[in-house]
């Protein structure tokens, strides 16, 4: 299905991330897997793609939100597997509070990471999607950017960045042969969901039930196989957005 295709996830250690590369590799794509800091993890993430799938497979370390690195860091995929075809901006980050009570580095690091992170990553694969006349971008946003979330303005404003992003995107590279679509998970059961268990709005989901990583990974695999999709943003989130 995506065999010969190279596809390259942020925040790809665990998670949604780790989720998502594999899913990718399954369908036969080789995975350039990003994470901030936790190289270790990231490996792992590889070692399961590769032994299973046999496909090729890399771990980068990159801070998404700088500019400067992210270049470097997209030259250095290109020159290990030839070109990208398919980027998944998943890299995110919580940095909780009432917007009364938030303090400025706080809701300055959260778009940083979440909104500029996938900035930096679509500016700096566009022109290899150019060249190749072909290209899918997935971002991962959130229903806290279609909704709102309380103590989350910092988190909600970049999700809902992502989601105006996704659609201009989506337009501006359009006639080049590359779709821009973003997935709306809800609450998924994450490391990062971990201290929302008691959360009441769970008990606002139809379908009653927290989602797996595995879910927001099947809809990453629809989309990056769906060719004429594009400016989409595809909910997964049990109905609760609805």
């Amino acid at each position: 299905m995506l065999e010969g295709k190279v596809a390259v996830v942020t925040g790809g250690s665990r998670g949604l991330g780790e989720a998502i590369a594999i899913k990718l590799a399954s369908m036969g794509a080789d995975i350039a897997v990003i994470c901030s800091s936790d190289v270790s993890s990231a490996e792992g993430v590889c070692s399961k793609c590769r032994d299973e799938y046999k496909v090729r497979v890399k771990a980068y370390r990159c801070d998404v939100s700088d500019f400067n690195e992210v270049k470097e860091t997209v030259a250095q995929i290109k020159a290990d597997f030839g070109t990208v075809h398919i980027l998944v901006n998943n890299a995110g980050i919580t940095r909780d509070g009432l917007a009364a009570m938030m303090k400025e580095e706080d809701f300055d690091r959260v778009i940083a990471v979440n909104l500029k992170g996938a900035f930096n990553m679509i500016r700096h694969t566009a022109g290899l999607f150019i060249r190749n006349k072909e290209g899918c971008i997935i971002n991962i946003t959130s229903v806290a950017g279609i909704m709102g979330n309380v103590g989350q303005c910092n988190y909600s404003a970049s999700k809902a960045g992502l989601i105006g992003l996704t659609k201009t995107i989506a337009k501006e590279l359009a006639p080049k042969g590359i779709r821009c679509n973003a997935i709306a998970p809800g609450f998924i059961a994450t490391d990062m969901t971990e201290n929302q268990t008691e959360n009441p709005l769970l008990k606002m989901i139809p379908l009653g039930r927290m989602g797996e990583a595995e879910d927001v990974a099947e809809a990453a695999g629809y989309l990056a196989m769906a060719k004429y999709v594009t400016g989409e943003v595809l909910r997964v989130d049990g109905g609760i957005a609805m």
